[in-house]
């Protein structure tokens, strides 16, 4: 309804200022929702930088954890050595490492434990006692349920020999004087002496229980461990009872590293002039089978 022209003058000026507030409002609401718009959406994209963020770290996280886990692993590169201990022992400046020690070897007579993959080693120090090693080879040491090897009786390591690398598991008991001498002399039976550990391990992982019943000593073999002067290898020069030596040099290595550091191992005893055995397989069956004799 539009104002009477009378009172045109007074309706122009009640009017106007109606007009400019509802206007000024109407600017201020668009300003603050525009400006809430801009929070929201500033907000929303730290969230997204935030989360990126995240993301990234843990993945990197992860990474890391995994290449730990794989340097973690452990590997033995062991090669057989055939110039005579005396040559080697000159060549490679070697130095004894701790005292002799003497080891005897469990089998029967068809070496069924060692054609099984399994070895039981005694080892005994100079004052009597002594530590009898179950070891188990071609293991898959990443799958491997837990508890069948516990932390400080045993571990699970990678065996390089040649161009080959499997999983063997080891787990250790230590004897005392008088149990040392009852298991070497005959009057124990191995399965008499073994830990919890080991039947365990025998029976439900390796499935080899009872163990064969001929099972008997062999040996000894004295065997002196020597180290290179800058302690990066280690040489086991083994003497069977008639007189026959093995040597055999080792090192201890990331498994990620292994093929790497069995090349610079090999350039190594090239340049001392040692002779490296045509056959790198393990040197344990050609020792039992000469024990047999």
């Amino acid at each position: 309804m539009g104002c009477p022209t009378y009172l045109s003058s007074w309706c122009t000026c009640r009017t106007r200022p109606e007009s400019s507030r509802t206007e000024r409002a109407r600017e201020e609401n668009v300003t603050e929702t525009h400006d809430t718009r801009l929070r929201e959406a500033a907000w929303s994209r730290v969230l997204v930088v935030l989360i990126l963020a995240t993301v990234v770290v843990m993945a990197r996280v992860d990474a890391a954890g995994s290449s730990r886990g794989a340097k973690e692993a452990q590997a033995e590169i062991q090669i057989g050595l055939c110039s005579t201990p005396e040559q080697i022992l000159q060549r490679l400046d070697l130095r004894p490492r701790g005292a002799p020690i003497t080891v005897w070897q469990f089998d029967d007579s068809l070496l069924t434990l060692f054609e099984s993959g399994v070895r039981l080693r005694l080892r005994v120090a100079a004052e009597g006692g002594s530590e009898l090693t179950l070891k188990v080879a071609n293991q898959d040491c990443a799958r491997l349920e837990r508890g069948v090897v516990p932390s400080g009786e045993g571990k699970c390591e990678y065996d390089v020999y040649g161009e080959s690398m499997s999983g063997t598991v080891s787990i250790t008991r230590h004897l005392d004087v008088e149990t040392t001498r009852e298991l070497v002399a005959g009057r124990a039976a191995p399965e008499q002496v073994l830990s919890q550990s080991q039947v365990r391990y025998l029976r439900e992982v390796a499935r080899i229980w009872p163990l064969p019943t001929e099972i008997r000593s062999l040996g000894p073999m004295r065997v002196q461990t020597y180290r290179t002067p800058d302690k990066l290898y280690d040489i086991d020069v083994s003497e069977l009872p008639g007189g026959t030596q093995y040597a055999e040099i080792s090192r201890k290595v990331p498994v990620a590293d292994a093929l790497r550091l069995k090349g610079v191992m090999e350039a190594d005893l090239s340049r001392a002039g040692v002779e490296t055995c045509a056959d790198q397989s393990s040197q344990a069956g050609n020792k039992l089978r000469s024990l047999l004799r």
